[in-house]
């Protein structure tokens, strides 16, 4: 994740100002839910974040109408962003939680037009459990989904 600090005042989202208009932001798309916007840090040309209208931390705040809401307008703006810009690949980004990369706490997704070498790295180390964790990791989401 970018290396950014979000300074705003305790008790007060820059997410939502810019929603509100408070603030300004190169608008790229929104509707009743959603809003999307030009990273200021873009990584590379292209770079939108889409974000709710309504303030909500992290993907664990937000309604299923929200939910379905981003999906839809990060696809419209990363078909967009293909049309535009003709990059070779494409990331959406959403991270939760400080110990997840979240930087900003209101929920939004990152549009990232990939190239190659373009400095954004996205691996982990395979743990590789073995089955039998695995299933019993399934067993135990699948109560928890009941």
């Amino acid at each position: 994740m970018p290396m950014f600090v979000d300074t705003t005042p305790p008790g007060q989202c820059i997410f939502c100002k810019l929603v509100a208009g408070e603030i300004p932001a190169a608008r790229v798309y929104e509707d009743d839910l959603t809003l999307a916007f030009m990273d200021l840090g873009q990584v590379n040309p292209g770079h939108v974040l889409v974000a709710t209208k309504r303030h909500a931390a992290t993907l664990f705040d937000i309604t299923p109408e929200e939910a379905a809401a981003a999906m839809q307008t990060a696809q419209k703006v990363a078909q967009a962003v293909q049309a535009v810009f003709d990059p070779p690949g494409l990331t959406l980004l959403q991270a939760n939680g400080k110990e997840g990369d979240q930087t900003v706490f209101h929920f939004h997704m990152h549009v990232v037009p990939r190239h190659g070498n373009d400095g954004i790295a996205l691996s982990w180390p395979r743990k590789e459990p073995g089955a039998e964790v695995l299933n019993g990791y399934a067993e135990r989401l699948r109560a928890a989904l009941a």
